[in-house]
């Protein structure tokens, strides 16, 4: 760490340049707007907090999920990828019981140290995430402390880029400096943001989103034993097949669905239920089928199309990342496809069935296979439900697609994005 004009100073001077590039993957060329957004960060924190020591920059990356929709709650597979958008952060120690950060847009997150247990008050907020990491590094044997920071980020909220867990990741790397020796290892990080999003936020999310983003890259995960997944990075540039990755914004919001969300893992561990198992990973296929009938009068229709979704996309995600091993991204791009299509079919997770004049995302899926003309690939990206899609768009045709989508969807609904090879980051 160090004071507030010694970073600047690195910033201007191009001391930190190498760094940057590491970290984003990027060429100078394209260092600017990120060091102007933290020399802006700097003194933003040096406004609001006059008079502090040092200080460092953190980042966390958004994520885009490749294969394996709504796998990994369930012990399966997926494949994602960390993004250049992230949430970053000006933060130094206090010396006080008391964590206080400040985000452009949003109310001051004020979190007494002192007490770490979930408030109902908070559900839902951003206080609710820093209390629960908070709770669980204490919980790891810590001794922690409070301090200032202030926060921006690029990762749009309602995105499905998980700005949730990218916000996570920086709290989490930001502790993990300023008091932990940085003796977390990335994967804990991940398993304590995921901790504070269930148990103090209220969300029952799975681990894929936290661990991308805290490890950067595109990454292969196995989570048949979430206490420890297994992670292999895969090496990815769309770019170089001719390809760029497109996240386009369908237009509906996606707040105020927890309760479509959660039925997805509650509905799928009903069947799993069915063979004595609490999460799908754990039941054999071949079991599945020869009890196909007692399942669905025990768990229901809708259940059991969402757990034939679950073993076609749990084995898709892999042969997803062997495509890519293999440097054969037609075939990736097939596999991305069938992944949409069982998200539409049998996981159901297009749109509400409480809302059914809503229908967003499969229109967005729609307009973006028009304007693609079967080249590329589509699909439902994250969450679902509203949000946003996925599209893989030929580099020749970006501007085209942009215009087009725009056309049907409105101004600034395309968002290209570049895979960011390093997760987690302490800047400075």
């Amino acid at each position: 760490m160090k004071t507030p004009s010694a970073l600047r100073n690195e910033l201007n001077t191009g001391a930190l340049d190498s760094r940057l590039r590491t970290v984003y993957g990027c060429e100078t060329t394209a260092l600017a707007p990120k060091k102007e957004r933290l020399l802006a960060l700097i003194d933003e924190f040096s406004k609001a907090f006059p008079g502090s020591g040092s200080v460092g920059l953190y980042s966390g990356p958004g994520r885009t999920e490749l294969g394996g929709n709504h796998t990994d709650h369930q012990h399966g597979h997926v494949l994602a990828a960390a993004v250049d958008l992230d949430a970053v952060a000006c933060a130094g120690p206090n010396g006080t019981r008391t964590v206080r950060i400040l985000s452009a847009g949003y109310p001051e997150v004020v979190v007494d140290l002192d007490c770490l247990t979930p408030q109902e008050s908070e559900r839902e907020s951003s206080a609710a995430l820093v209390r629960g990491i908070a709770a669980r590094i204490a919980e790891l044997g810590y001794q922690l402390g409070g301090f200032n920071a202030c926060v921006s980020s690029t990762v749009l909220g309602g995105s499905g880029l998980s700005s949730s867990a990218a916000y996570e990741v920086l709290i989490g790397v930001v502790f993990n400096d300023l008091f932990c020796g940085q003796k977390l290892t990335m994967v804990q990080i991940a398993q304590i943001g995921q901790y504070a999003e269930n148990v103090f936020f209220g969300k029952p999310c799975g681990l894929m989103d936290q661990l991308t983003s805290a490890v950067g890259g595109v990454v292969s995960i196995d989570f048949q034993d979430p206490a420890n997944p297994v992670v292999e990075q895969v090496s990815c540039d769309p770019t170089a097949y001719g390809y760029e990755l497109c996240i386009i914004d369908s237009g509906a919001d996606h707040a105020d669905l927890t309760a479509e969300y959660a039925a997805i893992p509650g509905e799928m561990g009903a069947v799993a239920r069915c063979f004595g198992k609490q999460f799908l990973g754990e039941v054999n296929e071949a079991d599945f089928w020869q009890n196909f009938s007692s399942v669905r009068a025990t768990a229901g229709d809708r259940a059991l199309l969402r757990a034939i979704h679950f073993f076609t996309d749990n084995a898709l995600a892999p042969r997803q990342a062997q495509a890519l091993r293999a440097g054969d991204f037609e075939l990736f791009l097939q596999l991305v496809r069938r992944s949409g299509e069982s998200s539409a079919l049998h996981l159901q997770n297009l749109s509400c069935a409480s809302r059914p004049q809503e229908q967003a995302v499969p229109l967005a899926i729609a307009a973006a296979e028009h304007l693609l003309a079967g080249r590329g690939a589509v699909r439902v990206h994250g969450g679902g439900f509203a949000g946003t899609i996925q599209a893989y768009v030929p580099l020749e045709e970006t501007e085209t697609f942009r215009a087009g989508m725009e056309s049907l969807l409105g101004k600034g609904c395309c968002h290209f994005l570049a895979i960011r090879p390093v997760g987690g980051a302490v800047l400075a």
